[in-house]
């Protein structure tokens, strides 16, 4: 059976928590998989006193009993895959090079996807996304241009090179001198990575099909979050990939009748990086205050986080697209010091006073919308080291039940500090083997 961590916002509460789940549930798996994004994607784990930070690997590479595969709908940055690996070896993990598989039908992302990511942003200027310049979008446009480069085909020299060739002087018509990119360059790079690649590369469809009838514990580990997918997230201030429930199918092909939890992780306020929308932001003395104690800035990019209350509103949308069974709510310690919390419950419409308690797909509309919020008094207690849920104060109690009554879905971990033991688990009580 299958079980898929999922972020619910706009991904920065995958940032350390998503790799602290999976480390958590890692020791049952004997499967751990990545089904889309690239190494934009930023996961922190702390282990017996390392840090350790994933981009492009699953982050069950931690366990050393547990086989992990790069899904073929990621896009693959190969100088990434070969850094990190080096990353966990130097830091005292071992054996990370015999656990970890790539699928023959990843997209390749080239160091010609970032230049051009970079290029891409000047031109929209005011309108710029606010990418982390990795190049994953312009990935998955070569990708549906069916231009793009698969790694299978990396292995066959003459119509790599021939392709990458084609796909540089595509750009270099559109951008003529500002493409500081060397073709020949990124060309000979490879004839090295070539054959040190080959020993991770496998066809993902045969591999998860043989997981599936062994039936293998296999826990799938969601990149991004459902409100930066490219069809369901606050567009175009989005990623090029399916974030959501859907991009897990298409990227693994595995078998959803042999899905066994859907896990959405919830930050216990609201981030996000990059421009778009985002009605609970505050700018001010509280944002900031999120902002430093809960230390919001980026794994993969060091871009500080825009900081707000958390948004219902968003968390009952991802929930009717995701269809997660339990959440795991993170960083519920950041709030300890506040006297009052906020939480957004619907969107006013100001010109009419109209309510919407569901999250609008025109931009247009949510700009005209003004936030309705609930106001719940604060503990103002310190719950780091919390063990039960009856260790927490009443008042944190009463937010993380009105969370789970307004959005329907029960909260099963309860993370209380950033460390893999801060962590109340409920999980018995809704029928979750922790």
């Amino acid at each position: 059976m299958a079980t898929i961590i999922l972020g619910t916002q706009w991904g920065d509460q995958l940032s350390n928590h998503t790799g602290k789940l999976t480390d958590i549930l890692c020791p049952k798996a004997q499967v751990c998989a990545r089904a889309a994004g690239g190494h934009n994607a930023g996961h922190s784990i702390v282990a017996n006193g390392v840090s350790y930070s994933f981009h492009l690997l699953p982050s069950g590479l931690i366990n050393p009993n547990c086989m992990n595969l790069i899904g073929s709908g990621v896009v693959f940055h190969v100088p990434s895959f070969f850094s990190e690996l080096g990353q966990l070896e130097e830091k005292g993990l071992t054996g990370v090079r015999g656990r970890i598989l790539v699928s023959d039908r990843c997209q390749v992302n080239f160091d010609l996807h970032a230049a051009v990511d970079g290029l891409e942003e000047i031109e929209l200027a005011e309108q710029k996304i606010g990418t982390t310049g990795r190049g994953i979008g312009p990935s998955y446009s070569t990708k549906a241009a069916r231009s793009g480069v698969r790694v299978h085909e990396i292995f066959d020299q003459e119509v790599f090179e021939t392709k990458l060739r084609r796909l540089a002087a595509g750009y270099k018509k559109r951008f003529g001198d500002l493409l500081k990119y060397d073709v020949e360059e990124e060309i000979a790079r490879f004839r090295e990575y070539r054959p040190q690649l080959a020993q991770y590369c496998v066809d993902a469809v045969k591999y998860m099909k043989d997981a599936q009838d062994r039936n293998y514990k296999i826990l799938i580990e969601g990149a991004n979050a459902l409100m930066l997918d490219i069809d369901y997230g606050t567009y175009p201030y989005v990623t090029s990939s399916n974030t959501g429930l859907g991009g897990i199918f298409t990227g693994l092909a595995i078998n959803p009748t042999k899905i066994n939890h859907i896990i959405g992780v919830v930050k216990a306020y609201t981030t996000r990086v990059g421009e778009g929308a985002f009605k609970t932001e505050d700018t001010d003395e509280v944002g900031t205050k999120l902002q430093d104690i809960g230390r919001e800035w980026g794994v993969s990019t060091g871009r500080k986080r825009r900081c707000g209350w958390l948004d219902l509103v968003v968390l009952k949308y991802s929930t009717a697209v995701n269809h997660y069974t339990a959440y795991n709510l993170t960083k519920l310690d950041v709030l300890d010091t506040f006297p009052t919390i906020k939480v957004a419950v619907a969107y006013k419409i100001r010109e009419t006073g109209e309510e919407l308690d569901y999250f609008p797909a025109d931009p247009a509309l949510l700009e005209s919308c003004e936030v309705v919020y609930h106001e719940m008094e604060g503990w103002q207690k310190d719950i780091r080291g919390a063990k039960t849920y009856y260790d927490l104060p009443k008042q944190a109690r009463a937010y993380v039940e009105f969370v789970e009554k307004f959005c329907g879905v029960p909260i099963a971990w309860i993370g209380t500090g950033p460390d893999r033991d801060d962590m109340i688990y409920r999980t018995k009580a809704i029928g979750i083997d922790d």
